[in-house]
């Protein structure tokens, strides 16, 4: 069982990785707390935005869509690099997914195949959303992956997680693919390197 941290905290984590931070707006008080609770947290889940553009890429996920109100993660990682914080609290990213993997994560043990949508992933995973289309082409500059794996890599610190902690949307609820274009496999490998 984890509190999450403060705002404050997250943002001196990711500046301690060497992480480029740009804060969007009000991202401290910008969450979606008043639909249920935030916490207590076991992990980080990455996603990929399927949006080009970084400016519009950042927009979309502060503010979400018809039908899926933002935040729709708590940083947005674009192809160059930087993490701009657009939320903090209980964001729209996770949504249902399997409590048998959730259960993996919190005993950092291999993740099951994700079989049902039962557990409400937004509670209890901080949100990584990458700017990628997601469709296998597009590509992931090292850049992007250097700082999915050091703001991953920044949250596991704090909380003393392993790599483990650190999962994909796609591995979470099925029928989903993101992040598509690299492996979790490599991407914990990489935030091992860096714990």
């Amino acid at each position: 069982m984890a509190s999450p941290m403060s705002a404050g905290s997250f943002l001196s984590r990711l500046k301690a990785e060497d992480i480029t931070v740009v804060e969007v707006g009000d991202w401290e008080q910008h969450n979606r707390n008043h639909k249920g609770p935030w916490g207590p947290v076991h992990g980080v889940m990455i996603h990929h935005t399927v949006t080009s553009g970084s400016q519009r890429t950042v927009e979309i996920c502060r503010d979400g869509y018809s039908g899926l109100p933002g935040p729709l993660c708590h940083g947005v990682i674009t192809k160059d690099g930087r993490v701009h914080l657009v939320g903090y609290g209980r964001s729209n990213h996770a949504g249902l997914g399997d409590d048998d993997v959730l259960r993996a994560v919190v005993a950092e043990t291999a993740l099951p195949a994700d079989n049902e949508a039962n557990t409400d992933g937004n509670r209890h995973f901080y949100g990584f959303e990458c700017e990628n289309l997601g469709d296998g082409e597009d590509p992931w500059p090292e850049a992007q992956q250097d700082a999915i794996a050091r703001a991953a890599a920044a949250v596991c610190r704090h909380h003393g997680w392993t790599e483990r902690s650190v999962i994909g949307h796609l591995e979470w609820q099925p029928g989903k693919i993101d992040p598509r274009g690299f492996t979790m496999a490599a991407m914990r490998a990489r935030v091992r390197a860096l714990l």
